[in-house]
């Protein structure tokens, strides 16, 4: 039974399942559980199980963490300090479903942005993936309404959820300049230390506003889920997986991450996708195909 959980390609299953259920859990208990609240205390369990792991390498590789500190600053604000907290704060007006669909738009937006701030060279069939992608998210933000978008009044929950998604994409691409031979472990410590910094004021003002948590079974049930299971094993997990299969192989699995989170929203959400939905996600995927065809094949490590 061990053996198999050290499969890679379980790994990754596993991985995206954790990570679509991040958002479905956070749609579900978004009245009983702020989204601030949600994120700081996703981060502090994800730092309690991490932090044995990365102790034993501090010592030897302090030296690499404070050379690099400026860059394990700004990715443990977008990566740990931003993206969920905008997320989550989506997913209190937005349905899971969407949220979900929306996040299959991070190749696109990462491309989109290599291009604007990298001057990444981009192919006519790259373009046009870029385009259909962006008509996908068009048509789920706007409910299949084009009206919707002229009346410039979408739904504030998808928008946060872009905001969401662009400021992934800023952290992958700004993972290029994080500190070399870092142990993934220490790594992930110190970008949660940096993201609970910065979450810690915000916490506390969503505190002052009177927005506490509803002690309940399924609200503690549901933080220990989001920090144990997206926050640490799906990192473990991915990680684990892509030293094995190599990152382009294991990118792909995130393309389950709509499957895994529309079947979860329809079971314990009862949110049934609409045309719409289907008619953004077949572009999205139609633009992220296009986009990967047009690109050399990477070696795999």
């Amino acid at each position: 039974m061990l053996s198999r959980l050290r499969h890679p390609y379980l790994l990754l299953v596993l991985t995206t399942l954790f990570w679509s259920g991040n958002m479905v859990l956070g749609r579900a208990i978004r009245d009983q559980v702020p989204p601030l609240s949600l994120a700081f205390w996703r981060w502090a369990i994800a730092l309690a199980l991490v932090l044995p792991l990365a102790l034993p390498h501090l010592r030897a590789q302090w030296p690499l963490l404070r050379a690099g500190w400026q860059a394990v600053v700004i990715l443990g604000l977008l990566g740990v300090g931003g993206y969920n907290t905008l997320a989550y704060v989506g997913l209190q007006y937005t349905p899971a479903t969407n949220a979900v669909l929306l996040n299959s738009f991070i190749p696109i937006a990462t491309i989109t942005l290599s291009w604007l701030f990298l001057n990444k060279h981009l192919r006519a069939l790259e373009w046009l993936g870029v385009l259909l992608s962006f008509a996908g998210v068009t048509a789920i933000v706007c409910r299949g309404d084009i009206a919707t978008l002229a009346m410039l009044s979408p739904n504030i929950g998808d928008l946060w959820m872009l905001a969401a998604v662009f400021t992934w994409a800023l952290y992958t691409i700004g993972l290029q300049w994080r500190p070399v031979g870092l142990n993934p472990m220490l790594l992930l410590a110190a970008f949660t230390l940096v993201g609970l910094a910065a979450l810690a004021p915000a916490y506390a003002w969503e505190i002052a506003q009177g927005k506490h948590i509803v002690i309940s079974a399924g609200s503690l049930a549901g933080i220990a889920y989001t920090g144990i299971f997206p926050g640490f094993l799906g990192y473990v997990f991915y990680n684990r997986a892509v030293a094995e299969v190599g990152a382009s192989k294991a990118s792909l699995f995130i393309h389950l991450m709509p499957v895994f989170g529309t079947i979860l929203s329809a079971l314990f959400l009862d949110e049934i996708p609409q045309i719409y939905h289907y008619v953004g996600m077949t572009l999205i995927f139609a633009g992220i195909y296009l986009t990967t065809a047009a690109r050399p094949q990477a070696k795999t490590p």
